[in-house]
């Protein structure tokens, strides 16, 4: 053996405490640290006119073998006129983008909703969105790399719950889309997006029209609506009002939870929704009735709260709690005997959403013409055509129709308010 290398012997490297650079020859150093004594190897070499020193490792993480086995590596890139330290560094920048493209399903969702908080309507709708995801998707695709899900991992997410619960299967598949299409877009993925329905899924899932069974919120019969109404207002409490409000503008439990006082003009029996808080993402305009007025006029105000029904602490109300109110109402009902107020198609207790299906049978069976009904529920009438055509809301129209609807939910005789009538009703 050449004595140009190989210089050093384990028993040199084990002894040697004097701090300095310790030749082994071919460009492989000992170095001894002045500080602590600590021992490492180092490679120094001279490429493009520039001495540099790379350091190897500590000599208890590498032998004399192995830091010359290592040294001999580093010689054939120099021998070739490449920097092996720019080489290396140019591998941990690859690395740590590599990495930082890597993140799991689960991170995926965190940073998508981040982004897509200004687009949900309300608290709720954020929650749900989560909600259905960390229920039926998080336990499949939750700790995978977003890159490596293929249809096959969403078709495991979808195919137990696709027959049996259709309609929440059918919006997990998109909100799974849209994941994973913000994971395209933010260069953690490639390719097609695996949850997507056309062309893909499509070929896989029957329908959901298909499949589905629609599950309607169970609505009060008509014919139960004056005693209903009048077991309610005996009942104390903001949330009882709440309902109550509800019931009178046959408005969506959100719209009402969330209604401010500046949204109200009392003077002009009017209640503006903006746009922001409803579902269409259209403003919405409220004829209030005598009767709304009134249950407004005696409501309390807490100071520091714009809220109309506002919670204990001054925030808004939660949809439990109104519907907290129409569950007691049925226990004290069911108490007295007999079924209580149940929806006369499923036989279930009705729920705050289904006294908007109430006011539609009310209207349906009174002859009212469609659009008025259903622009009274804040539905969305018509083609978009017709829409941009359509000025009126048919606000002062809708004014008697709230009036006679309270009359009706008061049980009261229903004379000298004019209704319109579709043509040709009886």
């Amino acid at each position: 053996m050449a004595r140009g290398i190989h210089r050093l012997s384990a028993a040199k490297v084990r002894a040697e405490t004097k701090p300095g650079f310790y030749s082994d020859g071919g460009g492989l150093y000992l170095q001894v640290s002045q500080f602590g004594g600590t021992k490492s190897w180092v490679f120094k070499f001279t490429v493009n006119g520039r001495r540099r020193g790379m350091g190897l490792g500590p000599i208890h993480t590498f032998s004399l073998a192995e830091a010359r086995d290592k040294a001999a590596e580093l010689r054939k890139v120099v021998a070739d006129g490449r920097d092996p330290i720019a080489e290396r560094d140019e591998l941990r920048r690859k690395s740590q983008v590599e990495d930082e493209r890597q993140i799991t399903f689960a991170q995926a969702v965190e940073k998508c909703l981040a982004k897509k908080e200004n687009e949900f309507r309300n608290d709720k709708h954020r929650k749900q969105w989560r909600s259905t995801l960390d229920t039926y998707a998080a336990p499949v695709l939750g700790d995978m790399n977003v890159a490596h899900i293929t249809f096959q991992d969403v078709l495991r997410v979808l195919e137990p719950i696709w027959t049996t619960k259709t309609e929440t299967a059918s919006r997990l598949r998109g909100r799974i889309e849209n994941v994973l299409s913000w994971a395209t877009v933010a260069g953690y993925r490639t390719g097609d997006n695996p949850a997507r329905w056309a062309g893909n899924l499509k070929e896989l899932l029957p329908k959901p029209s298909k499949v589905a069974t629609k599950d309607n919120h169970p609505a009060l019969a008509l014919t139960d609506l004056p005693a209903w109404f009048a077991a309610l207002r005996k009942r104390d409490g903001i949330s009882a009002r709440a309902v109550e409000f509800l019931t009178l503008c046959a408005s969506r439990s959100g719209e009402v939870r969330g209604a401010v006082w500046s949204e109200i003009d009392l003077e002009a029996k009017l209640w503006v929704i903006p746009k922001e808080r409803m579902k269409a993402q259209r403003e919405h305009r409220v004829p209030l009735s005598d009767a709304a007025v009134e249950l407004l006029k005696a409501l309390p105000r807490i100071e520091g709260s714009d809220f109309v029904f506002p919670a204990a602490r001054g925030g808004a109300l939660s949809d439990m709690s109104l519907s907290a109110v129409m569950r007691r109402m049925q226990d004290t009902a069911t108490a007295k005997g007999g079924n209580g107020f149940v929806d006369p198609r499923s036989g279930r207790p009705a729920v705050p959403h289904g006294l908007r299906s109430t006011f539609r049978d009310w209207t349906a069976e009174r002859g009212i013409e469609r659009d008025m009904a259903e622009i009274s529920l804040a539905h969305t009438v018509g083609t978009e055509v017709e829409r941009a055509y359509r000025r009126s809301d048919m606000l002062e129209r809708r004014r008697a129709l709230m009036e006679t609807w309270a009359a009706a939910c008061r049980g009261e005789a229903q004379t000298g308010v004019v209704v319109p009538m579709k043509a040709g009703a009886a």
